[in-house]
């Protein structure tokens, strides 16, 4: 009864652990979701996130499914064979139908997921002919310009922001639009990432808009998310922050001609009712400015 009653409290004491951890978030929908829905997978805003939650969720279910089956195997074996006496049971040294069966069974596991891989992954990294927008991606020590194909300024050239270690640069993209973004490096090795996107691409200089350096989203969300160099790429590395502002496609399109007609960036993004500077994201320069007055405020 001791025993029992212990165990009970262990479980009670177990619950109110996960419980608290949780937030208290086990009646919420975001909770459910997040842990049993998507299995841990972080929620992603484009087409090819939702590809690639699927594979994870289906992944997750065949490792638990044989889990499960190899937890039984090892029941199985320590009940059947449990000791029962002092006579020594029969050694049996060799069972060629067994060992074919557990090399043929991992190979096949392997194989599925091997296949389930490939197809998510071509999805990911398929291109289409005719993409709604074309955004070329340049990345240098130690910031990013975003170059809008298809648009003309008023100098003649295409609409495109660049950042400074003082202004964190913003890519405007339409939703339910195909973007395809043609990646280039001016130096080393940089690493385009949005983590909403669930991707990142090496941008790798030598091979501006070649197969491994185009990539094509479809963003279902509207928001404002961060994007960062996922690639040690030199001293400033940690400058090199980005903002995505995913908007709807006809507020895109008044963006684009209020960059037409000369507005900047910023003045664009306040035109059409959005904030002209990052959200999501500081330069690293007003971090430690922040950092200094308050080390003086704290020393007042």
């Amino acid at each position: 009864m001791a025993r029992g009653s212990r165990l009970a409290r262990l479980a009670a004491l177990g619950l109110l652990g996960v419980l608290t951890l949780s937030g208290c978030e086990l009646g919420e929908s975001a909770f459910w979701e997040r842990n049993f829905v998507r299995w841990g997978w972080p929620e992603g805003i484009t087409d090819e996130a939702e590809a690639m939650r699927e594979l994870w969720i289906g992944s997750t279910f065949a490792a638990l499914i044989i889990g499960l089956a190899v937890w039984a195997l090892i029941a199985y074996s320590v009940i059947a064979h449990r000791k029962k006496g002092d006579e020594l049971p029969r050694q049996t040294a060799y069972n060629l139908p067994l060992e074919i069966v557990y090399t043929i069974i991992p190979f096949i596991i392997i194989a599925g997921l091997f296949f389930f891989t490939v197809v998510v992954q071509n999805e990911v990294r398929d291109r289409s002919e005719n993409p709604d927008e074309i955004i070329a991606v340049n990345a240098f020590k130690w910031n990013w310009q975003f170059v809008y194909a298809g648009t003309e300024g008023p100098d003649g050239e295409p609409v495109d922001t660049v950042g400074t270690s003082t202004e964190i640069p913003i890519l405007v993209v339409p939703t339910e639009r195909t973007v395809r973004f043609d990646l280039a490096s001016a130096d080393v090795i940089h690493s385009f990432w949005v983590p909403e996107f669930l991707f990142k691409l090496d941008v790798i200089p030598g091979n501006e808009n070649g197969r491994d350096n185009v990539f094509e989203v479809t963003v279902r969300e509207e928001g404002a998310y961060v994007g960062r160099c996922a690639e040690l790429c030199g001293t400033y590395h940690a400058y090199m922050n980005f903002e995505v502002r995913s908007v709807a496609p006809d507020v895109y399109d008044d963006y684009i001609e209020a960059r037409e007609s000369g507005l900047s960036t910023y003045e664009a993004l306040e035109e059409i009712g959005l904030p002209g500077e990052a959200t999501t994201t500081t330069p690293l320069e007003l971090i430690e400015e922040k950092v200094d007055d308050q080390l003086i405020s704290s020393g007042d």
